[in-house]
């Protein structure tokens, strides 16, 4: 296979295969599994699991000593304690992912943040799920009034921490950090102010073709 060379920049493309049948042998919670047959390009065809997510909201976190707000908890799939940005589902379709990031910063770090910019988005794992994930960058940063949001289940010993942001890039580098919306999150911020710089990012309320919301 040849390679092209590319000198200009490059960006991902929408393309559908067309899909001759589809099944969901389970369903839970707030996920699915679907199994897909696809014809390939050569027509022949071939079966495609994959997981059926709803998409996500991220909360890169930074105050004004370029520290990031981490939270760190058990996840049992991996078997580890990760450290984290705030994150969580979108709970509705359709809803606008700036509301759900402000309430996953409330409700995970009891914060509130005056600046809202959209950092990245990703798909976390696209070979076997459909997750979309909007990171966002917080700043102006306090905390907020009034009892703290109710937890349960991983989030009733969670530890909540400032590092800075060096650090974290460090750990992510030496391969001690692992969760994946931090470190594309802190990449991305250091990718930002190594280039056209933070205020140069997208605002809060830029289209996100991967999960359309209203305004």
């Amino acid at each position: 296979m040849a390679h092209e060379a590319v000198d200009e920049p490059i960006k991902d493309t929408a393309e559908e295969w067309r899909v001759t049948a589809s099944e969901t042998p389970f369903t839970g919670n707030k996920t699915s599994v679907r199994t897909d047959t696809v014809v390939m390009p050569d027509g022949s065809p071939a079966k495609r699991d994959y997981q059926v997510h709803p998409g996500s909201v991220a909360v890169l976190a930074l105050d004004d000593q370029d520290r990031v707000l981490v939270l760190n908890q058990y996840r049992h799939p991996v078997r580890q304690r990760l450290w984290e940005i705030p994150a969580g589902l979108l709970d509705v379709p359709g809803e606008n992912p700036l509301h759900a990031a402000q309430r996953e910063l409330y409700e995970e770090a009891h914060v509130k943040a005056e600046d809202w910019r959209v950092l990245t988005d990703v798909y976390t794992t696209p070979g076997g799920c459909d997750e979309a994930v909007r990171i966002f960058l917080a700043r102006g940063i306090s905390a907020v009034e009034g009892e703290r949001f109710a937890v349960e289940h991983e989030e009733l010993d969670m530890q909540i921490a400032r590092i800075p942001l060096a650090l974290l890039a460090r750990g992510i580098l030496k391969g001690e950090l692992h969760n994946n919306c931090l470190v594309v999150g802190v990449l991305s911020v250091m990718a930002a102010l190594a280039g056209d710089g933070l205020e140069a990012l997208r605002p809060a309320d830029a289209p996100w073709p991967a999960r359309p919301f209203e305004a």
